[in-house]
């Protein structure tokens, strides 16, 4: 092969280990010769520059002078593929071995894109502007898999839903009587602390028969369905978000699609309807024992019977605020179930992910929890009870 110009030597001084490559030219051909050892350890690897390189021209490779090689040597064919890309020149690596060919096509043709600068914050009501959007596009999402729940549980009445009856017996029994322990306590030391708080304040006025009504009132109206709420929020919200979450991490959602089994009926259902049951009656018993609470405070403070603390418990509500607390507890069972599947269904894959998912369903279910209560006082007094 006729040479156009002198080889020029790239690399370490010319010896059978010493690793260096040139260019021969003849016509339209180029080829590029290599030779010597290409071990990624030898930091003396010569970098391709390509200047010898006509542009439009095609560049073959000659490896019969390469002693040895390893991935330091398709780093550099890597750099003459990407060069050859850019100056319209075609790169052929016929003469390359299968391995190094193999290796070769692993890399990709470009480089990967640098990741671009953060973009400068919005502005303050842009940025209100994006967040409410997204949030009522969510209470949208959420609204939408309350009514497939719905649809869902009425096919269920007739059979035609994939609700399985184990599935709901076991988290009734999580949500129902494993809760009460918890949800006793909780409402106990409530309605004792109002009770104590109570008792200071009103014996100052001689009124100390009055802490019964403001324990009763208090209880019923407000305390014991928000409290169990709560609890129930962060016992058994969190678990849902979190099996949900992991069945999600697990594909285990995925292969319900794949085989066409509805989410809604399946899944979310036994977790909504447990929580509607169950809370009316936590709700009636932290009523219950945060009266009880109550009374064991009043009865050790002040000079009051137990018969006339009773009395005056019974006559201080009617059973309205019973109904609307029943009422409240209901839709805070349904808010509380819906918002906890929708988390661990939305949830990443991650194993970090199940703890961020349970996290977000339990703060998202305590303060919705305190904004529906807020809703529910503003309708009654509109409603005057």
């Amino acid at each position: 092969m006729a040479l156009t110009k002198p080889p020029v030597p790239h690399g370490a001084a010319i010896s059978d280990e010493s690793p260096g490559w040139h260019i021969v030219t003849q016509e339209n051909i180029s080829c590029l010769v290599l030779y010597g050892s290409w071990v990624s350890h030898n930091s003396a690897l010569p970098e391709f520059s390509g200047r010898e390189a006509d542009p439009g021209s095609t560049l073959k490779c000659d490896i019969t002078k390469l002693s040895s090689w390893d991935t330091g040597f398709i780093a550099f064919l890597w750099d003459v593929r990407r060069f050859c890309d850019k100056a319209d020149i075609v790169f052929d690596t016929g003469a390359l071995s299968h391995p190094m060919q193999q290796l070769l096509d692993l890399l990709p043709d470009q480089e990967a894109p640098i990741a671009p600068a953060r973009t400068a914050r919005l502005p303050f009501l842009d940025a209100v502007g994006v967040r409410s959007i997204a949030i009522l596009a969510e209470v949208g999402t959420v609204a939408t898999l309350a009514g497939r729940t719905a649809i869902a549980a009425y096919r269920s009445l007739f059979g035609k839903a994939s609700l399985r009856r184990n599935d709901l017996l076991s988290d009734l029994f999580n949500a129902g009587p494993s809760a009460l322990l918890i949800v006793g306590v909780v409402n106990f030391l409530v309605g004792a602390i109002l009770a104590f708080v109570g008792a200071v304040q009103l014996q100052k006025f001689s009124a100390g028969i009055y802490v019964a009504s403001l324990v009763g009132i208090a209880t019923v109206r407000e305390l014991a369905a928000v409290m169990t709420a709560i609890i129930m929020a962060g016992r058994t919200g969190g678990a849902y978000a979190a099996r949900i979450s992991t069945m999600q991490g697990n594909e285990e959602i995925d292969a319900l699609k794949v085989f066409g089994i509805s989410v809604s009926s399946y899944l979310i259902l036994p977790a909504v309807l447990s929580l509607v049951f169950t809370m009316p009656f936590l709700y009636l018993y932290g009523c219950l024992i945060g009266m009880l609470g109550g009374y064991f405070v009043a009865i050790s403070m002040l000079d009051i019977t137990s018969l006339g603390y009773f009395h005056q418990t019974i006559i201080a509500f009617g059973v309205g605020q019973f109904i609307f607390g029943f009422l409240k507890s209901i839709v805070f069972g349904a808010f509380i179930g819906l918002t906890s599947c929708r988390i661990g269904l939305k949830a990443g894959r991650s194993a970090a992910d199940v703890g961020i998912a349970a996290t977000h369903a339990v703060v998202i279910g305590i303060v919705g929890i305190i904004a529906l209560d807020a809703l529910f006082a503003v309708i009654a007094n509109s409603v005057g009870i």
